[in-house]
């Protein structure tokens, strides 16, 4: 099982990430597209990464306000560091939690492996270490995934099509959830 401080081994097959308008990867069995109503998708770094469990906080809460959108968490981190990690940063709420060890859908969404600057520079430190002091959230122990993995944010409209694309551009990068709802604000299946 991968640690989340090791670094990444060769990197497989990426596909490009998706552009706005075409079709939406697959998410695998537990998610189909079209659907019934629109999805935002978050790939999260790693459980035990601050600026996931953020996105993560800040995922739940649009999940709570926003019904008519269905949200979905990406982890790449076991199923029992997932489901632990869930309960230490408050629960999963309307949130569907996807596990993708491989990375799979990772990859099917062109998320790679970030490189050490995107991982730790300077800004990442810092914005780690102002999280903490100012609302608390810190590294966590984690025993699977990698903190090398590059996170991302995407909004799919209930057609299947890719309304907004987020990759992180580095570790700190934390999505806009409302800039993903103005991007399916008009499309088909959202009002």
């Amino acid at each position: 099982m991968p640690q989340p401080q090791q670094n990444p081994q060769a990197q497989p097959q990426i596909a490009p990430v998706p552009k706005v308008g075409e079709r939406a990867p697959t998410l695998g069995r537990d998610v189909s597209f079209p659907r019934d109503k629109p999805v935002v998708v978050v790939f999260l770094r790693h459980c035990g990464c601050p600026f996931a469990e953020k996105t993560f906080k800040l995922l739940t809460n649009f999940s709570n306000h926003h019904p008519e959108v269905h949200c979905v968490a990406v982890s790449q981190s076991s199923q029992a560091d997932t489901d632990k990690w869930i309960v230490q940063v408050g629960g999963e709420w309307e949130v569907q939690v996807i596990i993708d060890e491989a990375r799979d859908l990772y990859h099917a969404w062109g998320l790679g492996i970030g490189s050490t600057w995107y991982t730790m520079n300077p800004k990442a430190l810092w914005s780690a270490w102002k999280l903490g002091t100012e609302e608390g959230i810190w590294n966590r122990a984690a025993d699977s995934g990698s903190r090398w993995q590059v996170g991302g944010a995407f909004a799919v409209d209930a057609g299947g099509f890719v309304r907004w694309v987020r990759p992180s551009a580095s570790a700190d990068d934390v999505p806009d959830f409302q800039e993903a709802l103005k991007a399916l604000a008009g499309h088909w299946g959202m009002a």
